[in-house]
């Protein structure tokens, strides 16, 4: 497994090896005692996924609060997204800061997104199914989010011609300026 950090460097990104053949390939997308020992020790309860129709469904900015809170493996089945994390660790020395990455079934990489991050993605392709890990469940009176474009942020999402297709609910998130983040550098979120 290849694990580099990206311009944030909590969030990793993470790309099993492929092992190939005539046949297809086989990989192993997570191992828990590997991983614990490269410093992700971390034990997944929710395993989630999600099929966007079309190119350009964004889905974010979300989070879900402490105790809550998630830290997430997010990878691509089929598709392509450009998956987006924003720190959100008051006191954090790149606070407001966010990366993107491309995350694609061709490139089989994962993005390791740890808790005190909004997270949220583009599909690059029709027919994306996004799949993802997360390390507590979900719980609905503590899930919340960030208008996702915010000007404040001013995240690059790479959106294809036609602009976004939105759900209501992330229609109407809050201004990153007018949110009081519930997460704090250095605590356990």
């Amino acid at each position: 497994m290849d694990i580099r950090s990206t311009a944030l460097p909590d969030v990793k990104v993470l790309t099993p090896r492929r092992f190939g053949d005539r046949r297809g390939y086989f990989c192993e997308t997570w191992s828990a005692s590997r991983m614990a020992g490269a410093g992700l020790d971390l034990s997944f309860v929710q395993y989630n996924e999600s099929l966007s129709a079309q190119a350009g469904t964004l889905r974010g900015l979300h989070f879900q609060a402490p105790p809550f809170a998630q830290a997430k493996l997010v990878r691509v089945a089929l598709g392509a997204i450009r998956d987006v994390a924003v720190d959100v660790r008051r006191g954090s020395p790149t606070y407001g800061r966010w990366v993107a990455e491309e995350i694609s079934a061709a490139n089989g990489a994962q993005l390791l997104v740890p808790r005190g991050f909004l997270h949220g993605f583009v599909t690059l392709t029709a027919e994306t199914l996004v799949v993802y890990k997360a390390d507590n469940p979900y719980d609905a009176a503590s899930d919340g989010g960030v208008l996702w474009s915010d000007p404040d942020l001013g995240v690059d999402w790479g959106l294809p011609p036609g602009g976004a297709i939105l759900s209501d609910k992330d229609r109407g998130l809050p201004a990153f300026r007018d949110w009081v983040s519930p997460f704090e550098y250095g605590a356990g979120a």
